[in-house]
């Protein structure tokens, strides 16, 4: 709550990115919790836990500086709450705010990707970029030019899911709905409930999975999954099958062809690990796109076998098994981070 008159101010930690049917762009704020700490004792709470807050942040001392960022201030008691959200910016109108659209849930938002279904509907893929954290989807209520039609955002008014991944290569999408009774006891409203939303999750049942950075969608509606690494798992599950896994992995998501179901097919496009011991090794995939022809583009972030540096490959993923190809090596100590893209070579993003 806004009580002491505290004015929302700009936006931290933006990693990935994702563009819109209607050309805007979203940013992705990720590992906002590391710009807070405190200067005064401090009693975590569970929501403060669950996103990792802490007394001194990650270092950058920000809470020093500016009671913005002070835990332990209680006049700035809410500011921890406006980051880590996905914020709509308009490129081609300077004069429009930034939005940070609340109802497509707080995490540390790696990057999002949009489908639109027959009916106009969009539906986004989200992946929380944390180890045994979550894959997530949004759903407009409304056909988006429609809901521009009403002067709304198709991103304000929908419905937000967290995925169950069953054993036997299908899935569930949970909502996250304060008309759940297991949510309703748990949160007074759905915006409480958003802002928790890794709590939320947790209560449902998702599958917490090995770090899900990017998605992008392929040319027949598929869904790409990066899951960068998870060092620290010791137990494997059915979609995150290697423990400890250091080298990540990719999941392709059938869902439903429309993008509108409650349930999906998976299955591991491929385990990095097996790329190994070939000219054509890689590891802890990240950053994601997928052409019209059928391409899949990878960045990776993180050590390099074989004294590689972080690199671009390619699949052809008519190809089966899949073959990584790869483009580019970087400099030393670099992150392959994104990709600008020509729209004709989008799927599924046509005006």
């Amino acid at each position: 709550q806004n009580t002491n008159g505290n004015i929302p101010l700009g936006t931290v930690n933006n990693c990935g990115s994702g563009r819109t049917p209607w050309g805007t762009y979203l940013t992705c704020e990720e590992n906002f919790n590391n710009y807070f700490g405190a200067s005064g004792s401090l009693n975590l709470t569970e929501g403060q836990e669950r996103y990792g807050f802490s007394q001194e942040g990650d270092g950058y001392g920000w809470y020093k500086f500016d009671k913005r960022f002070d835990l332990s201030d209680e006049d700035y008691a809410n500011e921890q709450n406006r980051f880590g959200w996905i914020v709509e910016i308009d490129p081609f109108d300077a004069s429009k705010k930034p939005v940070k659209r609340t109802a497509m849930g707080r995490v540390k938002h790696e990057a999002v990707a949009i489908a639109q279904s027959a009916s106009g509907r969009i539906a986004a893929y989200m992946g929380d970029d944390q180890r045994f954290d979550y894959c997530y989807r949004y759903v407009s209520n409304k056909p988006w030019k429609t809901a521009i039609a009403d002067n709304e955002s198709p991103l304000d008014d929908g419905k937000l899911y967290v995925a169950r991944f069953d054993d036997d290569g299908t899935g569930q999408w949970l909502e996250l709905s304060i008309d759940n009774p297991a949510l309703a006891a748990r949160f007074d409203s759905q915006a409480e409930l958003l802002i928790y939303t890794r709590v939320a999750a947790d209560i449902v049942g998702a599958t917490p999975m090995d770090r899900p950075e990017w998605t992008t969608i392929g040319k027949n509606g598929e869904i790409f999954w990066t899951l960068t690494n998870n060092t620290e798992r010791t137990e494997p599950n059915a979609a995150n099958p290697q423990a400890p896994n250091g080298d990540g992995h990719i999941i392709r998501m059938y869902d439903g062809g429309d993008h509108l179901g409650a349930s999906f097919e998976w299955d591991i496009f491929i385990l990095a690990s097996s790329t190994r011991q070939t000219e054509e090794t890689f590891t802890d995939p990240d950053a994601a796109f997928a052409d019209v022809d059928g391409r899949l583009f990878i960045g990776t972030d993180g050590g390099q076998p074989d004294g590689l540096q972080n690199q671009l490959i390619v699949f052809d993923t008519n190809q089966h098994p899949p073959v990584p190809k790869r483009l580019l090596v970087g400099v030393a100590g670099d992150e392959v981070t994104g990709f600008s893209i020509t729209p004709e070579q989008v799927p599924n993003m046509s005006n």
